[in-house]
């Protein structure tokens, strides 16, 4: 039986940045029973930013705590569940306006969220084009997330790398060494259009640490967007790995 709903939301306007990294750099953020999900043989993290529009939380839309921005660093693995593989994400730190969101996300799901001053803009551009550009402010500073995207959409491709990017419908997370957090993200798959510029501007030492700078300063695998849709995210569930 699928577990009660615990927030529902729209996820809107997905800017994704993609990096290779060198997969052992993920091991400290490995939940156990889980193992890297990999595109091609490369370990690969996502820079996104995105809107949550229309929130949610058991039914109840909270005032002030509807509509905001989210940005996150986040890599990809997969968990076999006895019977079938699932292919999921975990987020190394997520970024959000609101206090609450990053207590709730942070207490019942183990998640490493953090509240930042921050703000979005939508701009037309020429060439059927639009500029989403996403901010936060981190010690007097706005950091930024960004690109140029093309008006016209299309659906994903089986088997193409927005596919890999985007179609993981599971969260996990570490509960303790032994113990994994899973949850299920259910949304339609998404429609994508093409990425011509984009921006990434960010204190990456302060925000994910050192060993991250090389890569999340090196030049992106891909940068990938999508339209986005109605989302539902259901109560999490622990798992227990035996060693």
């Amino acid at each position: 039986m699928a577990k009660r709903t615990f927030l529902k939301a729209e996820w809107n306007d997905l800017v994704m940045i993609n990096y290779e990294v060198v997969p052992g750099i993920l091991k400290p953020y490995l939940p156990a029973g889980t193992e890297l999900d990999l595109w091609e043989g490369r370990a690969m993290v996502s820079m996104v930013g995105f809107m949550f529009n229309n929130t949610r939380v058991l039914g109840v839309k909270w005032p002030f705590h509807i509509n905001f921005e989210e940005v996150n660093l986040r890599f990809y693995v997969r968990y076999f569940d006895g019977d079938k593989w699932k292919r999921g994400a975990v987020f190394i730190s997520g970024i959000v306006p609101k206090y609450i969101i990053a207590t709730v996300a942070n207490v019942l799901y183990k998640e490493h969220y953090r509240r930042l001053p921050m703000r979005h803009s939508v701009t037309p551009a020429a060439d059927r084009h639009t500029n989403f550009l996403y901010e936060w402010k981190l010690n007097g500073k706005w950091n930024k997330l960004g690109a140029t995207v093309s008006n016209d959409l299309a659906p994903i491709l089986p088997g193409s790398p927005e596919e890999f990017i985007f179609e993981h419908y599971w969260g996990y997370n570490p509960w303790t060494d032994t113990v994994t957090m899973e949850y299920q993200v259910e949304h339609i798959s998404w429609e994508v259009g093409k990425v011509n510029e984009f921006i990434f501007e960010a204190d990456i030492a302060t925000l994910y640490g050192d060993q991250f700078v090389p890569y999340l300063t090196a030049k992106p695998v891909s940068v990938f967007f999508a339209k986005g849709s109605e989302i539902a995210v259901r109560m999490g569930d622990k798992i227990t790995i035996t060693l």
